[in-house]
């Protein structure tokens, strides 16, 4: 039973830091500001008219759907005002990340007693019919939701979808060295895979460079009708936890509100010398190491200050108080009484004038301007961005001087553009990634900026490791805290761009869903400023997986990324390395979008010069005369493509069938931004159908070879004129240990299938197509059969190249 009750968060205050630095006076104006929050989430969440109780609650006060969450919000509004006091004294540059989900009730309320919601939003005054409709439109059709919303100030992190609090802290404190990011972890969010890997974040945080991120654990035992793993676990235990992921943990334990106030703020106060401490001595030094940073475990009961028990339930203190704790006093007289006499427990009659202004020693306990935590710019940080400093990506060229005749790995080309967008950006650009960087073929970029390693060093580490405590690129094996570091970068006003393996970044689809929601959400908040756009650069494509095999194919995340507002996503498939340089070029210039640029790593055909990739890119979709031989005529067929390997097959597709047929009008068209095949009403980037006709035709066949899942062009074009005539061939799900040209084969995107399949749709040529076909078979089964007993594709299929030098004289040159 000791160790029982050593876990329970009830009585006076148990703390690590002992301490009364809080006068009697400053216990009771502190208290008041506790009571005064706590009224306003019970309102937010029960009142739609009588705001202060000026007269006896009834129900036609209610709203009439009770939504919210009370439980946590005590927790977090208790250590939020503790803060305020340690910004004002040492005038800190801080902010507050709710991290329990269902938050917002905790982050309003300071916002509207620190004056900054008025502000915001002047219709929700500080007065009655302003506390009114404050009430009113929280968790209410046109109003704000009950997470951390963009709506509302101060908040960078939206707490919807559990696990993300502490990596996008650390994201936005990494090269603001003076903000220190308050981040209030809930205990059902601390059971979550992304929160775990993210404690190990300390390990990355230079106390010279970056500023340092306070979390205050919030353990308040129970989700929504469970304990918590955290809560249930011995207090050494749970100790020797936070000692291991290497933090420095100080409790705070109790519900007995006086000795809370003085053992909280002693807590906070020693946690904000610590970190000065700390950086005093790696700044005045010069020299980085990583200190024990330390942390704050609160332990307080659930729905904190509520009733323990209604009927004979219990309820502060369980499950019960977790989301609106009393459930039915609209239908329940007594339970209405109990909801009035806790909510005049608070004493609304005395912290607010009869005007409704609330009481000005509240006020005072605030920071101002932009100390005040609501108000810090770091949560709009579209107006600290400032535009990158970018070198000439024209001065990368690749040089082509026969489109398809030279190989080249455009990523490794690309590392020297991106090499030198670092440099030039020493304070304001960081990539990250999941220890891909130099597989990806990026390694080029660690002459502008190594890897960032608090860790220990080994002297082997000095033989290419590439490790610096004053590094640029992040890297974590873990892809969700190392998105959650990029997301918290670029919502604090900075730049970057994640890289990772195709097939991984599943892994953090639903994070990347979340942003895409939080940005197209800012769109319709006029006072959020535009943030860089998170840029995500996906390589070691699905095509290109030999040893790795059928866990590595899944071209799939497009299909995640396009099902979201068209207004805040774009996707790139560059066929070649200067497309590439000018399409990441125009990503890192951009804002409020997610871009996906799909480009694979291995060395690959080249087939347009720097002005021709502009030219196309800029476009996003075209005709490529070069490939094609329909010039002044109807073409037989289109042959298009998207993607690089795709592209490869689609034009050497093309040479086989002019070798067979010289005579044959092929267009051949590639697609470099995948929203272009859609309709415009759908998407802004569209295709107007005369434009689309323009390049496809309203009634020939159309081979189109995609780098993705096949039926998701079908789904983009299905209002085009002329669909019917598009055939579509990308992956199936057809994969295992293969050389590219069987995977290709598996999945009927290689050269031979598409010449087959454009024989198969050309009703012009007969039966005279047959011979052909045949051939082409006959060459594909021979591949196969090759790749099958020498683990390696046919070398002069390897090594092809397009020998054509010009449509007038197709069918001169002999094909393999």
């Amino acid at each position: 039973m000791p160790d029982v009750e050593s876990i329970r968060p009830f009585g006076p205050a148990r703390s690590t830091i002992k301490g009364s630095p809080l006068s009697k006076e400053e216990i009771q104006e502190y208290d008041d500001f506790f009571k005064a929050s706590c009224y306003l989430c019970l309102g937010m969440i029960y009142l739609k008219d009588n705001p202060l109780l000026r007269e006896p609650l009834k129900k036609e006060h209610l709203k009439t759907r009770l939504l919210g969450h009370f439980g946590s919000a005590p927790g977090q509004i208790f250590t939020y005002m503790h803060f305020n006091r340690l910004i004002k004294k040492y005038d800190l540059d801080a902010y507050f990340v709710s991290g329990p989900g269902h938050g917002a009730p905790a982050v309003l309320s300071q916002s509207y007693l620190e004056g900054v919601y008025s502000e915001v939003y002047p219709s929700k005054g500080q007065d009655m019919d302003g506390l009114q409709r404050f009430f009113k439109y929280f968790s209410f059709p046109g109003g704000t939701g009950s997470h951390a919303t963009p709506e509302t100030p101060g908040s960078i992190h939206e707490g919807g979808e559990l696990g993300y609090s502490i990596s996008h802290a650390f994201g936005s404190v990494f090269d603001h060295p003076n903000l220190i990011a308050l981040t209030m972890v809930g205990d059902g969010e601390a059971e979550t895979g992304p929160l775990a890997t993210s404690w190990h974040s300390n390990k990355f945080l230079n106390p010279i460079t970056d500023g340092a991120v306070l979390p205050v654990l919030h353990l308040n035992g129970y989700k929504i009708n469970n304990p918590t793993v955290l809560a249930r676990i011995p207090h050494k235990e749970l100790e020797a936890l936070f000692v291991g992921y290497g933090w420095q943990p100080y409790f705070v334990e109790g519900d007995e509100v006086e000795s809370m106030h003085q053992a909280m703020a002693a807590t906070l106060e020693r946690c904000v010398e610590e970190i000065r401490s700390f950086q005093k001595k790696a700044r005045d030094s010069g020299q980085a190491f990583r200190p024990k940073w330390p942390m704050v475990i609160l332990r307080s009961p659930k729905g904190w200050t509520g009733p323990r028990k209604l009927d004979d339930n219990y309820l502060a203190g369980f499950w019960r108080s977790h989301q609106v704790p009393i459930t039915d006093p609209a239908k329940n007289p007594a339970h209405l009484k109990v909801l009035e006499d806790w909510m005049r427990s608070y004493e609304p009659d005395r912290l607010w004038d009869k005007e409704g202004r609330p009481d000005p020693k509240l006020r005072k306990l605030c920071p101002d301007g932009h100390r005040r935590m609501s108000a810090n710019p770091v949560t709009n940080g579209g107006q600290l961005k400032k535009p990158l400093k970018m070198p000439d990506f024209r001065n990368y060229a690749l040089e082509v001087e026969h489109p398809a005749s030279d190989k080249v790995s455009g990523m490794v080309n690309m590392a020297r553009f991106l090499k030198d967008v670092i440099i030039q950006n020493q304070n304001t650009f960081r990539l990250f990634g999941p220890d891909e960087t130099e597989s990806n073929k990026l390694a080029g970029i660690y002459e502008g900026g190594k890897k960032v390693w608090m860790g220990e060093y080994f002297e082997e580490d000095a033989n290419g490791g590439n490790l610096s405590m004053a590094g640029r690129v992040m890297e974590m094996l873990s892809e969700h805290t190392v998105e959650g570091w990029l997301e918290g970068y670029i919502l604090s006003g900075r730049h970057g761009m994640l890289n990772s393996y195709e097939p991984f970044i599943h892994v953090i689809d639903s994070m990347v869903n979340q942003h895409c929601k939080w940005i197209e959400k800012c769109l319709e908040v006029d006072w959020r400023v535009k943030i860089a756009s998170l840029n995500i650069l996906l390589t070691a494509v699905v095509w290109r997986q030999d040893h790795n095999g059928f866990t590595h194919q899944d071209p799939g995340f497009l299909d995640v990324v396009a099902n979201k507002s068209p207004e805040v996503v774009r996707i790139y498939l560059p066929p070649d390395g200067n497309c590439l340089l000018s399409v990441m070029d125009h990503c890192l210039r951009s804002s409020n979008y997610v871009n996906v640029v799909v480009s694979d790593k291995q060395e690959h055909l080249q087939y347009l010069d720097m002005e021709s990739a502009i030219e196309h890119c800029t476009k996003g979709i075209g005709i490529w005369q070069q490939f094609s031989t329909d010039a002044g005529h109807e073409p037989d067929l289109v042959m298009a493509s998207a993607g690089d390997v795709s592209t490869h097959e689609s034009i050497a597709a093309v040479d086989l069938l002019l070798h067979h047929f010289p005579e044959l009008r092929i267009r051949f068209v590639n697609c470099v931004d995948l929203f272009k095949l859609i309709h415009p009403v759908d998407h802004p980037h569209g295709l107007k159908d005369a434009e689309w006709c323009a390049l496809f035709t309203k009634d020939k066949p159309i081979i189109f070879n995609f780098h993705s899942y096949p039926w998701m062009v079908h789904r983009l074009t299905y209002k085009r004129p002329g669909s019917a005539n598009l055939h579509v061939r990308g992956y199936k799900e057809k994969g295992n240990i293969d050389t590219p040209l069987e995977l290709a084969i598996r999945n009927s995107t290689d050269r031979f299938s598409l010449a087959m399949d454009a024989l198969d749709r050309m009703p012009n040529l007969g039966n005279r197509g047959s011979a052909a076909r045949e051939s082409l078979l006959n060459a594909q089964i021979k591949a196969r059969n090759k790749a099958f007993e020498e683990g390696m594709d046919p070398p002069e299929l390897v090594d092809w190249t397009w020998k054509r030098e010009s449509p007038a004289s197709r069918g001169k040159m002999s094909v393999p």
